[in-house]
C-alpha cells in the first residue's frame, strides 16, 4: 500500500483534472449555486416590494425544470400519441422533437437583465428618439384589478419600438413576458431577449405538435400568474390601421380557462401611436407588394445609422416628434365568459373583437397623423385652411372623449409641429403659403392618417364656418 507507483506526467495531470472536476461538481459548484441563488432570491424579494404586481414563482423556476414539465405534460403526451398514429413516426423521435420545441419556446428569465439593464436601455432609447407621453390612463380601474388575477396587456402593433415603450412604461408595475416572432431568433438578440423573459413563437407554423407545445406553455404561464404582453393583430400593421385580431394566443388562453376554477385573466388594452414610425417605408412597401417579407438591406442600414450618428455628433439631430401610449379599461375574462356562455372559438372571437374595440377607443391622436389626414383630403391647402380643419376635427373628437395629445395644449403650435416634421422628411412640399403632398409619398401619409381614421369621423361644414368666423 505504501509502494511508489511511477506514472507518465500526462496521465497524472489527467487524473488530477478529473479529480478536480469531480470535487467541484459534487461540493464546490452546488455551494456556489446556492450562494448566488440566495442572493438572487433576496434581490427579487426587494424588487417585489416596489412592484405593483410581483414576479410570480413560475418565472423564477429553473428553465430546465420548465422544459421538462412541458415535455412530460399529459396533453402534450396525448398530442405525441396522435401525431405518431397519423404519421407512423416513432414516439421517441416525436418526443425528442417536443423537447426541442420546448427548449426553443421557454425563456431563461433574468431579473437582473430585465430590471437593471433592459429597463434603463428602453428608457434611454425611447427618450433619445421621441418625446414620450402617457396618454389615457384609467388609474382607478387599473388599481382595482384583482392581485390574484393574471394580467395580459393587449396592444396594437405599430412599430418594433412598441416593445421598448411598453417595457419602460410598465416597469413600475410588473415584468412583461412577450411573445416574440422569428426575427428575434438571431445572434446576439436571441440570448438577450430570452433572458428578459420573452418566449419565441413560429407565427406561420401549422404543425399541430408544435402548436400544442406552445399552447400548453401559454396556459402554464397564465395559470402561474405571469404578466404577459401580446399583439392580437399578429404582426406589424402594414397600412397603419388598427387591424383585425388573430385568435392564436388568445385562443390558447381561453381554451385553458375554466370559469370559477381557473385564475381570472384580466386583459388591459394598450394603444400606441407615433409622429414617426421608424419602419414606415418598409411597411408601406410590403403593403403595396401584398406580402409580409421584410428584406433587411445592410447597406441601407449602415447608411442610415451613419447619417444618424453624424447628425448626433454635429448637433443637427431632431427627435422624431411624439410617441404616446394609452391604457384602456380592463376586461375580466371571468366576467366576459359569464356574459358569453360558450367555449372555444365561440368565446375567443367575440373576446378578440371586444379587446380590439377597446384598443381602438384609446388610440392617441398626435400632430403628424392628424395633419396627414387633413392634407390627404385636398390636393393643396394653405396653413390657415389646415389650422381651421385641424381645430374642427379636434373639437369633434373632444366631444367623443378621444384622447388627443397636442404639444403645449396649443393647437396652432401643434399644426406647426406636424407640418415641420413632414417637411423635414420631404413628404410634403411648401410652395408659398400652400402645402401639397409629394405624389410618391401619398401612401406614407396614408399610413399615418389610417392610425386615427376610426376616430376622426365627419365634421359638419357649419362647425368649420364657425371656427373661421372666430379667427
Amino acid at each position: 500500500m505504501t509502494r511508489s507507483v511511477e506514472l507518465p506526467l500526462w496521465l497524472l495531470v489527467l487524473i488530477l483534472a478529473f479529480a478536480t472536476v469531480t470535487f467541484a461538481s459534487h461540493f464546490l459548484f452546488p455551494s456556489v449555486r446556492w450562494f448566488f441563488r440566495r442572493r438572487l432570491e433576496r434581490a427579487v424579494a426587494q424588487l417585489n416590494d416596489r412592484l405593483t404586481r410581483p414576479i410570480e414563482p413560475f418565472k423564477l423556476v429553473r428553465r430546465f425544470d420548465t422544459v421538462q414539465r412541458l415535455s412530460y405534460d399529459p396533453e402534450v403526451a396525448k398530442a405525441i400519441a396522435e401525431h405518431c398514429a397519423d404519421t407512423g413516426e416513432p414516439e421517441q423521435v416525436a418526443f425528442e422533437r417536443v423537447q426541442r420545441y420546448a427548449r426553443e419556446i421557454v425563456p431563461r428569465f433574468s431579473a437582473f437583465a430585465y430590471f437593471a439593464f433592459a429597463i434603463r436601455l428602453a428608457k434611454w432609447i425611447s427618450r433619445g428618439f421621441y418625446r414620450v407621453r402617457l396618454g389615457a390612463f384609467d388609474e382607478a380601474h387599473l388599481e382595482a384589478v384583482d392581485q390574484k388575477a393574471t394580467v395580459v396587456f393587449v396592444m396594437n402593433h405599430r412599430s418594433n419600438m412598441d416593445y421598448v415603450l411598453v417595457t419602460w412604461l410598465a416597469a413600475e408595475r410588473s415584468h412583461l413576458s412577450y411573445a416574440v416572432g422569428e426575427w428575434a431568433r438571431v445572434w446576439p438578440l436571441r440570448a438577450l431577449i430570452r433572458s428578459m423573459g420573452a418566449y419565441f413563437i413560429r407565427r406561420r407554423s401549422r404543425n399541430a405538435l408544435y402548436r400544442k407545445v406552445l399552447a400548453r406553455y401559454v396556459q402554464m404561464a397564465t395559470d402561474g400568474g405571469v404578466t404577459q404582453a401580446i399583439f392580437p393583430e399578429g404582426g406589424l400593421s402594414l397600412n397603419g390601421e388598427v387591424g383585425t385580431p388573430k385568435l392564436g394566443l388568445l385562443s390558447y388562453i381561453t381554451e385553458g380557462f375554466v370559469p370559477g376554477e381557473s385564475r381570472d385573466v384580466v386583459f388591459i388594452p394598450v394603444a400606441m401611436n407615433y409622429d414617426r414610425v421608424l419602419e414606415d417605408r418598409v411597411l408601406v412597401a410590403a403593403d403595396i407588394g401584398g406580402h409580409r417579407k421584410f428584406k433587411l438591406r445592410w447597406k441601407y442600414v449602415i447608411r442610415h445609422v451613419s447619417m444618424h450618428l453624424w447628425q448626433r455628433m454635429t448637433g443637427r439631430f431632431h427627435r422624431f416628434g411624439y410617441a404616446s401610449v394609452s391604457f384602456g379599461t380592463p376586461l375580466s375574462l371571468t366576467e366576459f365568459a359569464q356574459q358569453h356562455p360558450a367555449r372555444g372559438e365561440a368565446l375567443t372571437k367575440p373576446l378578440a373583437q371586444e379587446v380590439m374595440r377597446r384598443i381602438r377607443k384609446v388610440v392617441p391622436v398626435l400632430p403628424v397623423p392628424l395633419v396627414a389626414a387633413i392634407l390627404l383630403e385636398k390636393d393643396s391647402l394653405s396653413r390657415a385652411e389646415i389650422t381651421t380643419r385641424f381645430k374642427a376635427l379636434t373639437r369633434d373628437m373632444e366631444t367623443r372623449d378621444v384622447h388627443i395629445h397636442m404639444p403645449r395644449d396649443d393647437l396652432d403650435y401643434a399644426v406647426e409641429v406636424g407640418l415641420r416634421l413632414l417637411l423635414l422628411r420631404k413628404l410634403i412640399v411648401e410652395e408659398g403659403d400652400r402645402f401639397t403632398v409629394n405624389p410618391q409619398d401619398r401612401p406614407v401619409l396614408g399610413f399615418y392618417a389610417n392610425s386615427i381614421a376610426h376616430l376622426t369621423g365627419k365634421i359638419e361644414m357649419r362647425e368649420i364656418a364657425a371656427l373661421e368666423e372666430d379667427g
